[in-house]
């Protein structure tokens, strides 16, 4: 089974090149499409026996999408990023999956490196098929045809690996980088809404960015609006994510539970579900609920021992439990997974504080102060303006 690589690129020098060595060895050709790149993409490209085709930039990834696969002769297709790579370990599993005669797709697990963002599953491997192929501009995805050849030709069947196959590091771009993103991200999205205004997967993707953006009127109506029509579970677990993120920023605390619970309802697999396992433990927290709360996060960890968020939070509540030591062991745990946990850090130093660890204690403060200034966070100023009132920051 000959596999192709697909891509999409513009100005990503600083990554392509990882992101193609990953590939190297799995994929019989790689296919790069380039939307005018303006720095050293095409040339790293080149150099890593990739082929390059330019396409003009119209505004809609998934047009782009689409002519990258105009260029593969693979019998499957694998679509990447620049800023993700494949995951060594998967490569069995997913060879063996493409050896099955009636699998048309094939979903992997994408983990988002240093960030508390949950993780994604995504239609990224697929049959090169006439009937496949990338809709919607932004937040493109080959979902719809592949339910529509589905319908048709029902012998075929997507195929789910279930560990994590991708890890992407795109959050951690500049923030100059990200508001460009954001803007061009509107614009597509709310053309797009525009023409499909019943449109579930857009309405969550375009109302939780309203929200981000502050336009909580607007965005609150639009994830309203798709809880109407939307039928995937995927899409509904979305939808009541972000509802339970809005009333909870709203400190509307029981309808951001009851918005967590039915996304973690959803039949879907339990690594998808972290964000609201973890946000609806806040919550609880929050409300006092300290049993159910420990219950949740102890959930997460079971689901991704590898999950720092889940330690911390831990931590948080056993701290609020009065359980202290226990909390210590919870901090450390989180600062081993994410030795950068700036807030970890700040709260191992607060725990061993109450219980008489005085230097243990400081050296964890120093540690935050240090991480949050790199952050350049103004928890630094604040941390630092604490332990000054208390009487300690001589002792940094």
């Amino acid at each position: 089974m000959r596999l192709s690589l697909c891509m999409i690129v513009r100005d990503e020098e600083a990554t392509l090149r990882r992101c193609l060595d990953s590939v190297r060895g799995v994929v019989d050709e790689m296919i790069v499409v380039d939307t005018g790149s303006r720095d050293r993409t095409i040339a790293i490209a080149k150099d890593c026996k990739a082929s390059v085709y330019p396409f003009t930039w119209c505004n809609d990834f998934a047009a782009a999408r689409n002519e990258s696969l105009k260029y593969a002769q693979g019998d499957w297709i694998l679509v990447l990023d620049a800023d993700e790579v494949l995951v060594p370990e998967s490569v069995p599993a997913l060879q063996q999956a493409m050896q099955l005669d009636d699998a048309i797709a094939i979903a992997l697990l994408r983990e988002e490196v240093g960030t508390h963002h949950p993780d994604s599953q995504l239609s990224r491997v697929f049959r090169r098929h006439p009937a496949i192929a990338f809709t919607r501009p932004y937040h493109e995805l080959i979902d719809d045809s592949v339910t529509r050849l589905l319908q048709q030709e029902p012998h075929w069947r997507v195929v789910a690996l279930p560990d994590i196959a991708i890890r992407h590091t795109g959050y951690q771009t500049a923030l100059i980088d990200q508001r460009h993103k954001v803007e061009r991200a509107r614009t597509i999205m709310e053309r797009y809404h525009t023409a499909h205004p019943d449109d579930a997967y857009i309405c969550s993707k375009l109302g939780a960015l309203y929200i981000d953006l502050g336009d909580r009127v607007r965005g609150l109506a639009l994830l309203q609006k798709g809880l109407e029509t939307a039928a995937e579970a995927a899409v509904l677990y979305e939808l009541h994510y972000h509802l339970g993120s809005f009333y909870g920023q709203q400190q509307q605390l029981d309808q951001a539970a009851w918005h967590y619970e039915a996304a973690i309802a959803q039949p879907l697999h339990p690594r998808l579900q972290l964000g609201a396992y973890n946000n609806w433990g806040n919550v609880l927290k929050d409300q006092g609920d300290l049993e159910k709360a420990k219950a949740l996060y102890e959930t997460t960890i079971a689901i991704d021992p590898t999950g720092a968020v889940g330690y911390y939070n831990l931590g948080l509540t056993l701290k609020a439990m009065g359980q202290l030591q226990e909390a210590i062991v919870q901090y450390q745990r989180a600062i081993q997974l994410q030795p950068s946990y700036a807030a970890a850090h700040q709260n191992l130093g607060v725990a061993l504080l109450k219980v008489g660890n005085v230097v243990a204690s400081l050296e964890a403060f120093q540690q935050a102060i240090a991480l949050y200034e790199q952050q350049q966070a103004p928890e630094a100023a604040h941390l630092r303006d604490a332990l000054k009132q208390m009487g300690l920051l001589g002792s940094l």
